[in-house]
């Protein structure tokens, strides 16, 4: 197996929800299970719902050009329900790599272009931070926040083939007040 080598089926590694500020511990299966922190039934029924929406993710990324590498989901119960929760499919927990030129890269051996969160915690390792509690995150330029901003604003629009329009920066609360109004007319008018 090689750096950035795709794999013949798509792999499920589960984690379980660290403390917040800390790292979301690996844990098998065969644990989960053990340990009673999910029924077998249950265990199951995630890895399905992770594999469909996986498959799912990489058919849209697919249609754009893209190959959807690696992410995450987050599931959680409520009433006896599993629920999807956070964000699927976004840089903070996807990694996405330009699929023309894929084979070409990978047979020289070098890194493949990618659209994820990876560069700035590359950029935050060059800059003294690991990460480990007590660090101060260092301070970024306007030029790496608009770098960041630019890689978020690429990557959605090439998932949605949409251009990114941004958003008006009238005040917060008058927005959120003008669309719940608008959205309550449009109930009473039903």
């Amino acid at each position: 197996m090689r750096e950035h080598q795709k794999f013949e089926k798509p792999l499920i590694t589960p984690t379980t929800k660290a403390e917040q500020g800390m790292h979301d511990q690996d844990i098998s299966a065969e644990a989960i299970i053990s340990s009673g922190l999910v029924p077998e039934e249950e265990y199951r029924k995630l890895e399905e719902y992770s594999m469909k929406l996986f498959m799912r993710g990489s058919e849209i990324a697919a249609r754009q050009g893209l190959t959807l590498v690696d992410t995450k989901y987050e599931f959680g119960k409520r009433d006896g329900k599993i629920y999807l929760i956070d964000e699927i499919h976004t840089p903070d927990s996807s990694r996405y790599f330009y699929s023309d030129g894929y084979e070409e890269r990978f047979a020289r051996g070098e890194h493949q272009r990618q659209l994820s969160k990876e560069f700035v915690r590359e950029w935050l390792m060059a800059n003294g931070f690991q990460g480990r509690s007590g660090e101060k995150v260092p301070q970024m330029t306007p030029e790496i926040v608009m770098e960041i901003s630019d890689r978020y604003i690429e990557l959605y629009e090439n998932i949605t083939g949409k251009k990114f329009v941004k958003a008006d920066m009238e005040d917060p609360l008058r927005r959120i007040e003008r669309n719940v109004n608008s959205y309550l007319k449009q109930l009473q008018v039903r």
